[in-house]
């Protein structure tokens, strides 16, 4: 630690902290706009000036100095730095100053308007007038894909664009051309950027050059409410902010999680609000005739109870979606057990994942900041750039940091970080478990090896196989660190581990979705399943958001809320349980889907225990005591993990698929989006990427 003043007050920073993380933790506040803190240091916008004591007689750029480069003063007194002294505030004024002499003065038509960096900082360290009269500088705006729109002429160079692009994102197609007024930022060929979190540019610009193509000209600032929630397009659970007007959600923003997110977003994640609006069921609907007609609730309910009460309890089923709440879950499981049936999946997408044999066999065992501290990464069956973008990020940030070797087992994939291909399937996997693979010594040195293990890989027939020998590997390392469980699974659904935790697996005798699907049940509750194709035969009631794959097939429909339209508990991958709130009202008849189940539980004379949200939590939360712990991880049993490398079976030649082949239509709200639908397009080449 070092000593240094600051404004008068003496603190002890670490010699590596910057003078502007300095000032911060002296609680100085220092502006600046081409400064982050999970970016390299650029140093070009000077904003960040201060005076330092015994230094050069001129402002010195805080961003860009250590306190290790501070001198003592002559008797050996702490180094002094200034931030308000009448130098440092002649600077900015003329730093601003030169700042807005290009710059447009569009601020009542600028989307970032009410929220903009410049705004602020020209009132708070600006002066009112400008000494130059010249023409101000025009640029071309750039096309650089449907997602983010470009102003360019309101650009400042700060190059935080650029430097997120190449570093965090993994991309160098963001660059700078040209020097002094005629540099510009571009994709130089104009074409769409490539990467999956391309618009977390939007909220790191400090300006209006870069906003929100789809938000545009929608709404200000002030006009929308705000409401802190979680993300439900992959397992991550990222931390998000909604922000809607009236009903209707106008964008999503990331907030901050160090634990989950850091401050980054999917652009699935951030730009998947229209399809909440398109598509939607808002009245229940009845099949007659091979067709649906809208019905009336009380229509609806006896239809249903009318094809339950002529079922037996063995020939009833249900099957719960990517999507769905843990409250849901458990109300559909309480249904089902009041109808006697051991019928009930929460698999859509047939993973061999179970809980009898122990949490910590379906969880992200190392956690996802336990990322950073893994020597040794194992993808198999796995593409975490598609299946969770941000976790993706993490990885790359680890490897960045050096000291990180990646091997993968599975599809080749460019996952912007170098990775060394072992082989395509299952038998390279068992070559590593017996230690004849020379990449076995490698994880054997290790200290905490990282084996995550895709959905690619448990989805299959031999899944169970594959596992067994994804956890001997896991555990080969011969010394690894104290408390390290290097089992990591990764999932592709929101609603997955919840659905494990809650035990929504078919009971002794019970048939799984794939089973009910294909006609083994003669009615069959779909809670949200959109992703499993349900064959002839079965009386389908569906209790979901959009007109998808599961509302085509249904006989009956009860439209459901989506997950910005309720309060829900979601477990990410890695179990943390973490809290969605409600941003707004589902549409038209639409209901929370804990309120629809118990309200035909009425009907069907199998009354569920609960009047309200808060009552089905407190049962909840006495059957399953962690799901209580808002933000915890309920850690499972190394135990449990060793324990299934010795679970064995015969493994297919076959070679790891991804789980995920369209990253932007994964779900029924992600097939309703206009923007998933030109982002996919330009993914799979069907649109030119490049501009028209």
């Amino acid at each position: 630690m070092a000593k240094i003043i600051v404004d008068g007050t003496e603190i002890d920073v670490p010699a590596e902290f910057t003078l502007l993380q300095a000032c911060e933790a002296a609680g100085a506040e220092v502006p600046r706009f081409c400064f982050h803190e999970r970016l390299s240091i650029a140093g070009n916008c000077r904003m960040c000036l201060v005076e330092v004591k015994g230094g050069p007689p001129k402002p010195t750029a805080s961003c860009a100095m250590s306190v290790r480069d501070l001198r003592p003063g002559p008797n050996g007194e702490p180094p002094v730095v200034l931030t308000t002294s009448p130098m440092v505030k002649k600077a900015r004024e003329g730093v601003m100053e030169f700042l807005l002499i290009n710059h447009p003065l569009d601020c009542p038509i600028c989307d970032q308007g009410g929220e903009c960096d410049l705004q602020d900082q020209a009132m708070a360290y600006g002066v009112d007038t400008s000494r130059f009269a010249e023409n101000k500088r025009a640029v071309e705006d750039k096309y650089i894909g449907p997602l983010v729109k470009t102003q360019m002429n309101r650009c400042i160079q700060c190059t935080r664009c650029v430097r997120f692009t190449t570093e965090v994102a993994g991309i160098a197609e963001l660059g700078a051309i040209g020097r002094g007024e005629d540099m510009e930022i571009t994709t130089y060929l104009e074409k769409a950027m490539s990467s999956e979190m391309q618009g977390n540019v939007i909220d790191l610009c400090p300006v209006g050059a870069l906003t929100s193509k789809p938000y545009a000209f929608k709404a200000r600032p002030w006009e929308l409410s705000k409401t802190e929630s979680v993300d439900v397009m992959d397992a991550l659970g990222s931390a998000i902010r909604v922000d809607a007007r009236g009903r209707e959600v106008m964008r999503i923003l990331p907030r901050l999680n160090e634990a989950v997110n850091e401050e980054w977003i999917s652009d699935k994640t951030r730009f998947i609000w229209d399809g909440l609006r398109s598509q939607r069921l808002d009245r229940p609907y009845i099949r007659e005739k091979g067709k649906l007609r809208p019905a009336s609730w009380g229509e609806a309910f006896a239809a249903i109870a009318a094809r339950v009460k002529a079922a037996k309890p063995e020939g009833i089923g249900a099957i719960a979606g990517d999507l769905a709440s843990v409250e849901e879950m458990f109300a559909l499981k309480l249904l089902m057990e009041g109808l006697g049936s051991k019928n009930i999946d929460g698999r859509q997408d047939g993973t061999v994942l179970h809980p009898k044999f122990g949490r910590a066999s379906y969880l992200f065992n190392a956690t996802v900041q336990g990322i950073e501290d893994a020597d040794v990464i194992l993808l198999v069956g796995s593409n975490p750039r598609k299946e969770a973008s941000v976790l993706n990020a993490r990885i790359r940030k680890r490897w960045r940091a050096g000291g990180l070797t990646v091997a993968r087992i599975g599809e080749p994939a460019d996952l912007t970080y170098a990775v060394t291909d072992l082989g395509a399937g299952p038998e390279t996997l068992a070559e590593l478990a017996s230690g004849k693979h020379s990449f076995a010594a490698t994880i054997a040195k290790a200290k905490r090896p990282l084996v995550i293990v895709g959905q690619g890989a448990l989805t299959r027939a031999d899944g169970l196989a594959v596992f067994a020998l994804a956890a001997k590997v896991a555990s080969s390392a011969a010394e690894p660190a104290e408390g390290w469980n290097g089992l990591s699974v990764l999932h592709t659904a929101a609603a997955r581990v919840g659905a494990l935790d809650l035990g929504l697996v078919p009971g002794e005798g019970g048939l799984d979705a794939k089973a009910m699907a294909a006609g083994g049940v003669e009615v069959l509750f779909l809670m949200g399943a959109d992703e499993i194709e349900v064959g002839p035969g079965p009386f389908v009631v569906y209790q979901g958001t959009h007109g998808d794959k599961g509302a085509h097939r249904a006989d009956v429909i009860l439209p459901g809320a989506a997950y910005t339209e309720k309060s829900g508990l979601y477990v990410n991958t890695e179990g943390r349980v973490q809290l969605g709130n409600r941003a707004g009202f589902p549409p038209g008849e639409a209901r929370e889907d804990w309120a629809i189940l118990r309200a035909l539980s009425d009907v069907l004379g199998r009354k569920l225990p609960f009047d309200s949200l808060s009552d089905l939590r407190k049962g909840l939360f006495a059957a399953h005591p962690h799901m209580a712990g808002i933000d915890a991880i309920a850690a499972g049993s190394a135990v449990d993990a060793a324990a299934l490398a010795k679970a064995g079976g015969a493994i297919d030649k076959a070679p790891f698929r991804d789980a995920i082949g369209d990253l932007y239509l994964t779900n029924p709200i992600a097939r309703a989006s206009a923007v998933m639908a030109d982002c996919s397009a330009i993914a799979s080449g069907r649109v030119p990427a490049a501009a028209e």
